[in-house]
């Protein structure tokens, strides 16, 4: 199997399985990425420290055309996310941007910014719409994959 023919796909799982799912395709051999943060929880008698998935109720998974039906083998799975009547795909590039956002922090050089602006996002090298900006804190959606990314003006 060489990696250029491979591509990745969007899977719904059922609510709050995300990351049993991961694991469960990771066992069978399928490579699979869902992108989380830790979150502390608070109960009324203890805190502590989980891990969210930043896409609920999804697993980005990268396979060629003919295994796109193995996911099905795994419990929690309930179907491909479709966009415009086909499986939607997410560029490996953007995969790799949400795996290194997640281990950085980024700064932009302040201009004025208003919400609805399309901006390349510093250092992911993606396009993105602007939701919102706060002082120098803002928030924008990638086109492509529509992952919410934060990012702060220096």
């Amino acid at each position: 199997m060489s990696n250029i023919s491979k591509n990745w796909f969007v899977l719904f799982t059922k609510p709050r399985n995300e990351l049993k799912v991961l694991e469960r395709l990771t066992a069978i051999g399928i490579e699979a990425y869902t992108p989380c943060k830790i979150e502390v929880r608070q109960w009324s008698d203890r805190k502590k420290k989980t891990r969210v998935p930043l896409l609920p109720s999804m697993v980005l998974v990268s396979l060629q055309e003919k295994e796109l039906d193995q996911v099905f083998e795994v419990p929690g799975v309930v179907r491909y996310l479709f966009e415009h009547g086909k499986r939607a795909m997410v560029s490996n590039q953007e995969v790799l941007a949400m795996q290194c956002y997640l281990e950085n922090t980024y700064q932009t050089t302040p201009k004025e910014l208003e919400v609805g602006d399309t901006v390349k996002v510093p250092l992911l090298e993606q396009e993105a719409i602007l939701l919102s900006v706060k002082g120098k804190k803002c928030l924008a959606q990638l086109q492509k994959s529509g992952a919410i990314v934060s990012f702060q003006l220096s």
